[in-house]
This record gives C-alpha cells, sequence and structure tokens, in this order.
C-alpha cells in the first residue's frame, strides 16, 4: 500500500464510489421531485371536484358523520389519497382514520393558500399522520351557499398505504442496487488499474530501470534516455528533462575533466618554475661548500641569492593567485589619478631598466582620473611591466599610454614592448587563460615564465570589472591594452563601475605590427 500506484488506485477507487452514490442520491431526489411535480400537477383540481360532487361538502359542511362515509367511499376510489377537512384557521375537523393515527391536527395555511393561488409546483404540505415528513396535496376552499368560507378540504397525494408500498418495493430493489453498486465499483477499479499500468506505473518501471543504466555509465556526450516513453504527456516530458539534465551534466564533466587536465599540466609547469631557482640555489651553495675556504668567492653566494629571491617571488606569487581565486580580495573603489600610479610604478623599475638599458616611456596622464582600486592596478601593472623586462632586449622600449577611442566613449591604457612577442600557439594559450577567469587554466607549456604572472593579471581584472586586449608577433613585441573607468576631475567623488566584465566579445587578437 506504500506504492503511488497503489495510493491513487485506491483513492480514486473511493473517489468514484462516493460519487457514484452522491450520484445516486441526486438521481433520487430528482426523481422524487419530479414524481411529486407530476402527482401534484394531475391531482391539482382533485379536492375542488370532490368538493363539487360530495353535496355536504358542497354546502360548506366541514363536520358531519356522513363525511367520514363520503371520505371512505373516495378513499376506495383512490387508495393513496388521505381526505381531511379543515377549518379556517387548519384545524383538522373531519377524517377516515382511527383517532390514533392523527399525528398533528394543524395543518399550516399558507402552504393551502400557495396552491390555490398557483404557485408553482410541488408544494408540500403538512401530512396529518406524520411529524417528520410533508407531503404533497390538493385543497380548495369550503363554501357556503352564500359564498362564505368554512374551511377546506385537504386532500394528501401519497399516504400511509403509498408509503408501505413504496417501502416493500425498496426494500426489494436495495440488494440489487447494492450488488449493482459493488459490481460498478469493481469494473471501474479494473479498468482504472488496467489504465494506470498502461499510461503510468509501466513507464516509469521503464524509466527507473534506464535511469538504473544510465547510472552504470560514465558521463559523455552521448549519455540519454532510450527512446520516448509512452504513456501520459508528464512522463514524456519529465524524460525530456532528465535527457536535458544529462546533457548538462555530460558537458559539465567534460569541464571538469578538461579543467583537471589543464591543472595538471599547470602544476607540472609550476614544479619545473619552482625546481628550475631551487636546483640553481642548491648547485651554486654546495659547489661554494666544496671549495676551499681560500678559494670560495662571493658571487656564488650572490647568484645562490638571485635564486632564492626567484623562488621566493614564485612562491609569493602563487600564494596571491590562491587567495585571489578563493574571493579573498575585495577591491576598494576610489578616484585616484592616474599620473600618480604611473609615476610609483617608474620609480620601482626605473633601476632595473636601466641596468638593463631598457627606456622606460611613460606618457604623462596628468589630467585623466579613474576609478579603481589603487592597489589592485599597482598590482596588474606590475605584472606587466616585469614581465616586459624580463623578454625586453637591451637597448628596448617599454612604453605606458592612454588611447581615447572617441567612438565608444572608452579609454584604455596601453602597456607595449619591443621584445620576443609570442608566436600563435602562444597567444592561443593566453587567450584560453584570459577566457577562464578564477580558474588556472592556462596551457603554461606554451607560455614559460609567463603563466602565473599572467593569471594574477586576469584575475585582477575580473575583480576590477575591466576588459583586456592583447596583441603580439614573435620578434616585435606585444601590446596588452586595459580598459579603465574614467570619471570627471573631481578627486573627492566616490563612484563605482558597474559596466559588466565580457573577456570573450572584448578580446582582439590582431597581429602587431
Amino acid at each position: 500500500m506504500r506504492s503511488l500506484f497503489s495510493r491513487i488506485l485506491l483513492a480514486a477507487t473511493l473517489v468514484i464510489f462516493i460519487l457514484f452514490i452522491a450520484l445516486w442520491q441526486w438521481l433520487q431526489f430528482s426523481q422524487e421531485f419530479s414524481r411529486n411535480q407530476i402527482q401534484q400537477s394531475l391531482h391539482r383540481e382533485l379536492a375542488e371536484h370532490m368538493a363539487h360532487i360530495n353535496p355536504l361538502l358542497s354546502k360548506g359542511i366541514t363536520s358531519d358523520a356522513a363525511l367520514k362515509e363520503a371520505f371512505h367511499d373516495f378513499m376506495l376510489l383512490g387508495p393513496s389519497f388521505e381526505i381531511y377537512t379543515l377549518d379556517n384557521q387548519g384545524l383538522v375537523i373531519a377524517y377516515d382514520a382511527k383517532e390514533e393515527k392523527i399525528k398533528q391536527q394543524q395543518v399550516d395555511t399558507d402552504t393551502i393558500e400557495q396552491f390555490i393561488q398557483g404557485v408553482n409546483l410541488p408544494i408540500l404540505g403538512t401530512d396529518p399522520r406524520s411529524k417528520q415528513k410533508d407531503k404533497i396535496f390538493s385543497a380548495a376552499k369550503l363554501l357556503t351557499p352564500s359564498g362564505q368560507q368554512t374551511g377546506y378540504l385537504y386532500v394528501i397525494i401519497g399516504g400511509e398505504d403509498f408509503d408501505s408500498w413504496q417501502s416493500i418495493v425498496s426494500e426489494h430493489q436495495a440488494p440489487q442496487f447494492w450488488t449493482t453498486a459493488i459490481l460498478i465499483a469493481i469494473g471501474f477499479a479494473i479498468i482504472l488499474f488496467i489504465l494506470l499500468l498502461k499510461l503510468f506505473t509501466a513507464p516509469l518501471s521503464r524509466l527507473e530501470s534506464d535511469l538504473r543504466l544510465v547510472a552504470a555509465q560514465q558521463l559523455n556526450s552521448g549519455v540519454t534516455l532510450p527512446g520516448k516513453y509512452t504513456g501520459s504527456s508528464e512522463i514524456n516530458q519529465l524524460s525530456q528533462h532528465i535527457n536535458t539534465l544529462l546533457q548538462a551534466l555530460s558537458l559539465q564533466h567534460q569541464a571538469i575533466n578538461r579543467q583537471q587536465e589543464e591543472r595538471h599540466e599547470f602544476m607540472l609547469h609550476l614544479s619545473h618554475d619552482l625546481k628550475t631557482p631551487l636546483t640553481s640555489l642548491q648547485g651554486y651553495i654546495d659547489t661554494w661548500l666544496l671549495l676551499p675556504p681560500h678559494e670560495r668567492s662571493s658571487d656564488l653566494i650572490e647568484i645562490a641569492a638571485n635564486s632564492s629571491q626567484h623562488l621566493q617571488q614564485l612562491l609569493g606569487q602563487m600564494l596571491e593567485l590562491a587567495a585571489l581565486e578563493n574571493g579573498q580580495v575585495k577591491p576598494q573603489w576610489q578616484q585616484i589619478k592616474l599620473q600618480e600610479v604611473l609615476d610609483e610604478l617608474q620609480q620601482t623599475f626605473a633601476p632595473r631598466a636601466n641596468g638593463k638599458n631598457i627606456l622606460l616611456d611613460f606618457e604623462d596622464a596628468l589630467s585623466l582620473y579613474i576609478n579603481t582600486d589603487r592597489q589592485l592596478l599597482l598590482r596588474i601593472l606590475n605584472n606587466l611591466v616585469d614581465n616586459a623586462i624580463r623578454y625586453t632586449p637591451e637597448q628596448g622600449v617599454i612604453s605606458i599610454k592612454t588611447i581615447a577611442n572617441k567612438s565608444s566613449g572608452t579609454t584604455w591604457l596601453q602597456v607595449s614592448d619591443n621584445g620576443s612577442g609570442m608566436h600563435k600557439h602562444e597567444l592561443a594559450a593566453l587567450k584560453q587563460m584570459t577566457q577562464k577567469p578564477m580558474a588556472m587554466t592556462a596551457k603554461q607549456s606554451a607560455l614559460p615564465q609567463l603563466g602565473v604572472g599572467l593569471a594574477i593579471v586576469r584575475q585582477l581584472l575580473a575583480i576590477l570589472k575591466c576588459d583586456i586586449q592583447i596583441d603580439s608577433q614573435p620578434g616585435k613585441g606585444s601590446c596588452f591594452r586595459i580598459e579603465l573607468q574614467t570619471r570627471p576631475q573631481l578627486i573627492d567623488e566616490q563612484a563605482s563601475a558597474d559596466k559588466p566584465f565580457n573577456a570573450e566579445d572584448g578580446f582582439e587578437n590582431s597581429v602587431h605590427q
């Protein structure tokens, strides 16, 4: 009984059985109403004819022993009739019955007046022989020859004899009725069982079996429920929704697998990046220790220290990238002067650039105010300039300038160099990385030494809701353009950038000539 099929079958059978009983009761009521209406309409003038035929009643006499004999004769002709005379107040005066059969001595004259006035039938009136049930009747006024009303002739249609015979017939028909009702209920239950089995249970059982098979399979692009399901439209819709869900799960599963593979490649490259300075550090220290004390040179210690600093820088970048991916960095929006950021950037990298004889050409942006997080923007530019210095040869140039797009009303900050640049496959890998925020998905084998730094740049740009465009060509350098959120020249004005980030649509891959 716990199964849904059993509960539906039982509930539906009970509901139909109750509805059948209610329908039967309504039919009984409707039949009785129609019968009363017909009977009362056929005998509407019965009392008037009786009063006209009987000489005593025609004279308005309501109390006389001879009336009982006349009533007896009338009732022989119509066994279902019960005849009474009433006074003007409805008190029962004359009748042909034993005294103990009269249960009510007063008849409601309002219903009699409604009948005489021709109100729609049926009209039920007081039955002197019963206190529980009113009955249809026929009535007429009794008048003296002078026209004075002395009372009423009141005829019950369907008296005690009629009720007795009707009770006998009903008792005889009751077993047939209940037998028929039970057979109909059983027949309906069987039909309902077959329909539910065909339209509901069988498709659900097949769906359950198919889902078990799907659960045993590996998620891939071809995992769907086999075929269509006959039965109710709801089950067909459910199977379609399940197929849609399976396709979505399959795509997510494939995306997770790709992400795991890319993370694996990233970690392999990262381990290589970490191993290189660590091996160098260990090698120079071991070499220094093997030399006699008087031959030990400070140059080896300086090289080892540089390797240690490189290792520390990589570890710091990894910790920073992890913090960005976990959402631990929140931007502090403020309006700042771009020139102050560029001045600080030039002071930071000027010694290193001078050491490689590289020119830092930073354009003045005295009049430009932007809405951003100062520290995050500075971190982005630090990474870009650091990579540019690393891959720009001596006598090279690294420039930063602003570009205003009048047609779109946007302003871009361009960081360019004339260094080694990137090949097409490297640029494609970098494009893939910029299109996947909050995930280490770069093809690091194609981007030696760039993956962590540019991954940090990508995460920071996503936090600041800034777009980025990249141009590069091998041997001619690279160009990175960052969209800025600009505002009027009011330093104390607070604002926040609402433009959503759209890396995929905003990415341009036009080769820098």
